[in-house]
């Protein structure tokens, strides 16, 4: 089974290309959201952490945006948390998936986290900045304060780029984008 890696800037469509290759995607942010709706035991932890910010459950996404714009330290103590909890999610997902000739991980903190392997092929999405800030000012949690803080804890973008395999231009349309993953396909298959 050949795992694909997705990086790239935060807004840059990153879900979107990772859903593109048309294979098993294990998608982070969603299992996140799910740790938060229903996950009491990282409730409890988070809770036991950050009592000032985290306590009610299901685990409201203000709580943790405020304990996040509180202290960059916060953010480390939820990462470790939750991170625990996603890469157990995940290695469950590879072995449903094993059989696949390939799968897709759409992890924010991939290289961060040491999530991945030297095996991995990863692929770059590289979006404008104007077209990343315009769908990023679209979506409803919208905080440039938050996004800030984010791309403080994640390697640069021209390391990410560096060390992928392939980069795909992301200009927001399915054709363009097709083309691009249809030649990766042929070219790790």
């Amino acid at each position: 089974m050949k795992r694909i890696g997705i990086l790239g800037d935060i807004g840059s469509g990153k879900s979107f290309i990772a859903k593109s290759f048309g294979y098993p995607v294990f998608n982070a942010d969603e299992e996140v959201a799910k740790i938060y709706k229903k996950d009491k035991k990282v409730f409890k932890r988070l809770n036991h952490l950050l009592p000032k910010h985290i306590f009610s459950f299901p685990i409201k996404k203000d709580e943790i945006v405020k304990a996040v714009l509180a202290s960059r330290n916060n953010l480390k103590k939820i990462a470790s948390v939750v991170h625990l909890e996603i890469r157990k999610k995940m290695n469950s997902f590879l072995k449903k998936n094993k059989s696949q000739k390939i799968v897709i991980l759409d992890i924010p903190l991939l290289l961060e986290n040491k999530i991945n392997n030297k095996k991995d092929v990863l692929v770059f999405v590289q979006s404008k900045k104007l077209d990343v800030e315009m769908r990023l000012k679209k979506r409803a949690n919208f905080n440039k304060k938050l996004i800030k803080k984010f791309n403080e804890i994640q390697l640069p973008l021209y390391y990410k780029k560096k060390v992928s395999n392939f980069i795909i231009k992301n200009n927001f349309t399915k054709k363009s984008v097709k083309k691009d993953v249809e030649s990766i396909l042929k070219k790790i298959l």
